[in-house]
């Protein structure tokens, strides 16, 4: 049966006894067991390891003759004859693949049962979020594989015959790591530095759904899991919605089951749902947590009280201040361990933080409906554009385009916006997509020095999207953007600044509308039900329509936005902030100085809500590369 190690069982722990596990200063730190144990990385204490690069320490290391593993996560280990498995998060396992058998009380003994009968196929037969690590001391093997969306990461890293592996890029970086000029421009391109890239040239992170096997000094990687959407012409309605209601329900009374469980609470579709459902499956009002900003556009918590009011939460509501972001600023950019540029990030953290400090010790995320049930706006306007790909091709070139390019249609305003259609339509998808980001739209060559420049292969964002889209198997271009979704927007960007910042508060987080049996759900729905028309997510609405408020099912999607660049034009404090840090940037040769002092003196001020996202992920990037080489959390 595992069990947590308390102080002198850990001390027990550290012995002498495994000649496989020599420590960074030559001293055995930690004992192999033969019996499954739960331990608990984050009591232990931090060896500092100062590095001229961002760097932080892993709790602990395990090395063996072929591997080594520095590990900060909660984990459970089990070993036998030489098979050491690591487990982490929160694998599901089926009683069928066990023979009738009780699944073992320890998660990595379970792991070891399944690698021993399944191979490199174990990860199939789980659900759930996890990560597993199986060290073959006899094959002097590694195999990792983690869950669909990655929310349990491993990042490797070969140093001659070794791998190196850990749940952290830093904690794998040392004296011969280098910042990737490549992975700084792909966190300028996507504000996120997207898998399998880190922010260092030698280490990789593993994507979501993959796996790993090292083996004689050879790395293998491939998917364990790619979605395959099936798309039927019509499905009847009453009984997909009381499937849909009953996975939703169970899905969230699973995420309930342990401690004191809140909810964030946007006032959007996704977290009211889940707020609704928590109370519904505990039978008493669900802690639900707000954020609110006393800024024009920027503040949605009407909509956050109507969901409260319906459902009965005992709701616990929070108005961000300028003075808020100065202290989460630093915090959160330096908790990453890479450069991460979502805005959202900070109120997240702190209507984390405001829930910890209720005893609140796992709160409920809303993340996922958008993306499994066709909910973001873009998917509508993809499908105006993808009206252009029916007019026949002889068509479009020798009438369409020439009249559209010439100069005069260029002035008249209906046929200019029809041009302005066209050239969007003419690039096809998904390069489609990124159009408008912000690196695309102010220019690598206004942004960054042409040193640096040099260095870049500019066109790498879009091959690798390319690459992403041209795996996915789906028949429609609507399918395709989903999944296209779930890594680049779930698994890059808004599952990391949730997993991170909730982290930094010491909250757990669950994430219900992402539950296997729910994506499964939506991978055999007709294409109508995820956009009617342009109608977005039309199932999902008319599934809920008697149990959320209709003034939640009409609302249009924000969430937690930041109304950063307004405040940096009217606080000092944020304005002194932003200015030192992209002062300290412009020594780094890396973005045009005359650029920086532009931005803070004319772009700023004149346009704060568009030159202020710049702003942030400059200031974010500078912030983690100027960090502490060990990074103490808060």
């Amino acid at each position: 049966m595992a069990f947590r190690t308390n102080a002198r069982r850990r001390r027990a722990l550290l012995s002498s006894e495994n000649p496989h596990t020599m420590g960074r200063s030559g001293q055995t730190i930690f004992k192999a067991m033969t019996q499954h144990t739960s331990l608990d990385l984050s009591s232990l204490s931090t060896a500092s390891n100062a590095s001229p690069l961002p760097q932080r320490a892993p709790k602990e290391r395990l090395q063996w003759p072929h591997a080594e593993a520095a590990l900060s996560d909660k984990l459970i280990l089990d070993e036998r004859d030489g098979v050491l498995c690591l487990s982490r998060g929160k694998p599901v396992f089926k009683p069928a693949d066990f023979g009738g058998e009780d699944i073992p009380a320890s998660a990595a003994a379970a792991w070891r049962i399944l690698y021993a009968k399944y191979g490199q196929n174990a990860p199939n037969h789980v659900q759930g979020r996890f990560a597993i690590a199986i060290v073959d001391r006899n094959a002097q093997s590694v195999f990792l594989a983690t869950d669909r969306f990655g929310t349990h990461p491993w990042c490797f890293t070969r140093r001659g015959s070794r791998l190196l592996f850990a749940d952290r890029a830093d904690a794998l970086s040392d004296n011969s790591s280098e910042i990737d000029p490549q992975a700084i421009f792909s966190y300028l391109f996507h504000h996120v530095i997207p898998a399998p890239q880190t922010i260092f040239k030698d280490i990789q992170r593993l994507e979501g759904g993959h796996r790993l096997l090292w083996l004689e000094g050879k790395l293998q990687i491939d998917a364990w899991w790619r979605p395959t959407f099936h798309e039927p012409a019509r499905m009847d309605f009453a009984e997909t919605k009381q499937q849909f209601l009953h996975i939703v329900e169970t899905a969230v009374a699973r995420a309930a089951e342990h401690g004191k469980v809140g909810a964030f609470l946007s006032g959007g579709t996704d977290s009211s749902t889940v707020a609704g459902m928590l109370g519904k499956v505990t039978g008493k009002p669900a802690e639900t947590y707000s954020m609110g900003f006393d800024a024009s556009g920027y503040d949605e918590m009407d909509f956050a009280r109507t969901a409260s009011q319906h459902f009965g939460t005992h709701h616990h509501e929070y108005y961000v201040t300028p003075g808020d972001l100065l202290e989460g600023i630093p915090k959160v950019a330096q908790h990453y361990d890479q450069p991460f540029g979502n805005s959202s990030a900070v109120p997240a953290w702190l209507c984390a933080r405001f829930a910890k400090q209720d005893g609140i010790e796992t709160l409920l995320a809303g993340d996922g409906g958008d993306e499994l049930f066709g909910g973001n706006t873009r998917y509508a306007k993809q499908k105006i554009f993808g009206w252009y790909d029916d007019v026949p091709g002889a068509l479009r070139r020798s009438l369409l385009e020439p009249v559209l390019n010439l100069d005069i249609s260029k002035r008249i305003p209906i046929v200019k916006k029809a041009a302005s259609y066209v050239e969007q339509a003419r690039v096809p998808l998904p390069d489609r997509i990124h159009q408008y980001t912000l690196l695309v739209r102010v220019g690598a060559d206004n942004l960054l020095t042409p040193d640096y420049l040099s260095q870049i292969d500019q066109g790498a964002p879009d091959q690798a999207s390319r690459d992403v889209w041209a795996r996915i198997k789906a028949g429609s271009d609507l399918n395709r953007m989903l999944a296209f979704d779930w890594k680049y927007t779930l698994a890059d960007n808004d599952l990391p600044k949730i997993l991170g910042t909730t982290d930094l508060a010491g909250v757990g987080v669950e994430f219900p509308l992402l539950d296997d049996a729910l994506l499964d759900f939506s991978l055999a729905l007709p294409l109508d039900y995820k956009l009617r028309g342009f109608k977005l997510r039309w199932f999902f609405k008319e599934a809920l329509r008697d149990f959320l408020p209709e003034a939640i099912i009409k609302k249009q999607k924000h969430g937690f936005g930041l109304p950063f660049g307004v405040w940096a034009c009217q606080h000092a404090g944020l304005r002194n902030l932003a200015g030192d840090t992209l002062g300290q940037l412009k020594k780094r040769g890396i973005i045009q100085p005359a650029l920086i002092d532009r931005l803070i003196d004319e772009l700023l001020p004149a346009h704060p809500g568009y030159y202020g996202e710049l702003v942030w992920i400059l200031m974010m990037m500078e912030l983690w590369l100027s960090r502490p080489a060990t990074t103490p959390d808060a």
